[in-house]
């Protein structure tokens, strides 16, 4: 059932931004968003506009990072940082059970943690397709798998999109279909081929105020509670026009035709021996990742041997003992850990879940500490096609 939405965009001043905030707090919401911390743009607690990174930018490259103050006093004038939204929906680590021992028996607990209902604030178009992905991996997969904590801190999320104006040095969002826009996820004509989304409002910023778009019943309860005007013309196009902007500017571009079929065929390429040279297997690639799901448990237990506590934490495809099984390790070198993961990335992703692993935000190339483009590396082994590693 399509769920009511405004008509038509609404505008939102500058000045009554801490009103929707102040909405959302005073309806039992944790609002997050970016903040400057440690020269750099993060996300965390938001209790005013005044805590957003209002007048700086990010300058981002193969590995580089840095700020820098913008010309204007734009609230979200900046790119994505190292963070990313899903550790608010997949934490880095989560205790999924108590067991305690008594006399001769033990009893286990289920951990009972309640995620907290929590507002994101700033979600960019290619971060909303990585929450897509992987509520196609922790959601009622195939009728099953349906991770717990995943489905209840998903329930209880309110999303505020903001379209980029801004297009980052290894952004290519627009080569995988992400952004910079922000498609309406109730209107089939223009949802992305990717699949739709889902947002509760999308914010597209001007020099005074914000463009407002509606989403969903509960996005539409809160503009109904602020009272908005309807956003004039002029302020529709522009906002568009900005938008528009950003998708010509793109630092970084990757051909995506036949891409599932090109890395299958060429998993002997010499190109992974050339970028396992430079590989430092450090995980800060999968660590970055807004998609990237990997994990592993571990059995932790006290030094009175009556408590104990099973813990899943984030792992990665890079770790050396992330493919060691009984009988060895089936993975021992960078080179076949960089090509199960990019491979898998954009090629076997499409065959578990029917969409690719990447959304083009462009984080593991800029926190790459020696720069490895994955778009370089693609696009090499593209110009070489078919060509065969010599033993």
């Amino acid at each position: 059932m399509t769920e009511p939405r405004a008509a038509n965009p609404l505008f939102l001043p500058k000045s009554r931004l801490d009103d929707l905030i102040g909405q959302l707090a005073a309806a039992g919401f944790e609002v997050v968003g970016p903040r400057l911390e440690q020269q750099a743009i993060v996300y965390g607690p938001i209790r005013s506009a005044s805590d957003l990174p209002i007048g700086w930018t990010d300058l981002q490259g193969p590995g580089s990072y840095r700020l820098q103050r913008r010309g204007d006093e734009a609230y979200f004038g900046y790119v994505v940082g190292p963070h990313s939204w899903k550790k608010y929906l997949f934490p880095p680590t989560l205790t999924l059970w108590h067991a305690r021992r008594t006399g001769d028996t033990f009893t286990i607990e289920e951990s009972n943690d309640e995620p907290p209902r929590r507002a994101l604030l700033g979600v960019r178009g290619c971060e909303l397709h990585a929450i897509a992905v992987q509520d196609r991996v922790f959601l009622n997969r195939a009728g099953q798998f349906t991770d717990p904590f995943y489905a209840k801190a998903r329930q209880r999320l309110f999303l505020i999109a903001v379209e980029c104006e801004t297009a980052g040095g290894t952004c290519f969002c627009t080569s995988m279909g992400t952004g910079p826009q922000i498609d309406d996820p109730l209107d089939a004509h223009s949802a992305p081929r990717r699949g739709r989304h889902a947002y509760d409002l999308a914010l597209t910023e001007l020099d005074d105020g914000f463009v407002v778009r509606v989403g969903s019943a509960a996005g539409q309860d809160l503009v109904a509670r602020l009272g908005l005007a309807a956003a004039a013309p002029e302020q529709i196009a522009e906002g568009r026009r900005r938008v528009a902007a950003a998708a010509q500017a793109m630092g970084r571009w990757l051909d995506t035709t036949d891409l599932r079929q090109l890395l299958h065929r060429n998993q002997e390429h010499p190109r992974w021996d050339a970028v396992a040279d430079r590989c430092l297997s450090c995980t800060n690639c999968t660590m970055v990742c807004p998609t990237c799901f990997c994990s592993s448990v571990a059995d932790v237990t006290d030094l009175s041997l009556e408590n104990a506590q099973r813990v899943r934490k984030w792992d990665s495809c890079f770790n050396p003992e992330f493919a060691k099984v009984h009988g060895g390790d089936f993975r021992p070198s960078i080179r076949a850990r960089y090509r199960q993961w990019l491979t898998h990335k954009f090629a076997s992703w499409y065959d578990q879940f029917d969409v690719s692993g990447c959304v083009g935000c462009g984080r593991c190339i800029t926190w790459c500490p020696v720069g490895i483009d994955v778009t370089e590396e693609i696009n090499a082994i593209r110009a070489a096609d078919g060509q065969r590693r010599l033993d």
